[in-house]
């Protein structure tokens, strides 16, 4: 992966140079010499902004109906109140 640095005047003035460098890696763009954007490839960013499906998520979709899911029994002990 190569991260590329440009200014956002020398993004103005190349767009194309910065579409092709996010394709091998992040473009920084700069904005009086601090970092104020990032150009990604669309993969990148499908990739970096993928949901996680959670359990339950699963388990709610249609057609698992028939999932057999028996997750184990939690054992939690618990302390009587102290009062005093």
């Amino acid at each position: 992966m190569t991260i590329t640095t440009l200014s956002s005047r020398e993004l103005n003035q190349d767009v194309s140079r910065a579409k092709k460098a996010s394709k091998s890696g992040p473009v920084f763009i700069t904005d009086r010499g601090k970092p104020s954007h990032v150009l990604l490839s669309i993969e990148e960013y499908q990739r970096l902004t993928k949901q996680r499906r959670s359990i339950a998520d699963s388990l709610a979709m249609q057609g698992n109906a028939d999932t057999e899911f028996e997750p184990p029994r939690a054992t939690i002990d618990l302390k009587p109140a102290d009062l005093s």
